[in-house]
């Protein structure tokens, strides 16, 4: 499952995925139209920032803005920022592997085989998803 911040960080990029490409969003902007409480949008928008996914403008008329395409941000990006590996064991998983410690043999592991499997059709669809295709919808 989604953790909270993932979803709303989905919920702030598609917000600001709707607005004008030269349009700036200010947090409060964000929070009201997306429901999202502003103080925990404001840490979700760092790590967004951090993530290089949006960009920030200080002062009066400052705020956040897509930096990266909406076409190129898929589900597996958020997912992988907010809530780690999309596969269900470390074994499986491509980008935060870690050998599970009681696995005799992990290359005739019947559950990792299954679990990749799994794995494998999820990234699929997360990354066939991007925030252009949800906007769209």
């Amino acid at each position: 499952m989604l953790s909270h911040k993932a979803k709303y960080a989905l919920k702030a990029l598609l917000f600001l995925a709707q607005q004008e490409e030269t349009h700036i969003s200010r947090t409060i902007e964000i929070a009201e139209a997306a429901s999202i409480p502003k103080k925990f949008l404001e840490q979700i928008l760092l790590d967004l920032k951090r993530g290089h996914f949006v960009g920030s403008k200080q002062g009066k008329f400052g705020g956040y803005y897509l930096l990266k395409s909406k076409n190129d941000i898929t589900l597996a990006d958020i997912h992988r920022l907010f809530d780690g590996a999309i596969a269900l064991l470390p074994c499986a998983s491509l980008n935060f592997y870690e050998r599970c410690s009681d696995c005799v043999n992990e290359s005739e592991c019947l559950l990792r085989h299954g679990l990749i499997s799994i794995r494998e059709e999820t990234l699929k669809a997360m990354e066939g998803i991007t925030i252009a295709s949800l906007v769209k919808k």
